[in-house]
């Protein structure tokens, strides 16, 4: 019986684990993130800012903080339309 259970569970597991992303995808997420963030605020205003990215962000969203001396701002990056948004972070 326990080897049922224990069949049953990996079999489970099997299709969580092969949509796992690789390191490769992660850091082109990233890389996405940081240059669409980028983009947008310098589109509104910030001349150089620091980018940081959030490693995976959240299931639906990329996320990153934008610094540039006191203005700080949140990026929220739409995974599924490859979009951003910004925000004061205050």
């Amino acid at each position: 019986m326990f080897r049922i259970a224990a069949v049953a569970v990996l079999a489970a597991l099997i299709p969580a684990v092969s949509q796992a992303s690789s390191p490769q995808a992660w850091e082109e997420f990233r890389a996405d993130v940081g240059a669409k963030c980028l983009a947008a605020a310098k589109a509104t205003g910030m001349k150089a800012p620091e980018v940081l990215v959030h490693p995976v962000g959240t299931e639906t969203h990329g996320l990153a903080v934008l610094r540039e001396g006191a203005d700080k701002r949140i990026c929220v990056y739409a995974k599924q339309t490859k979009t951003v948004e910004l925000t004061p972070a205050t």
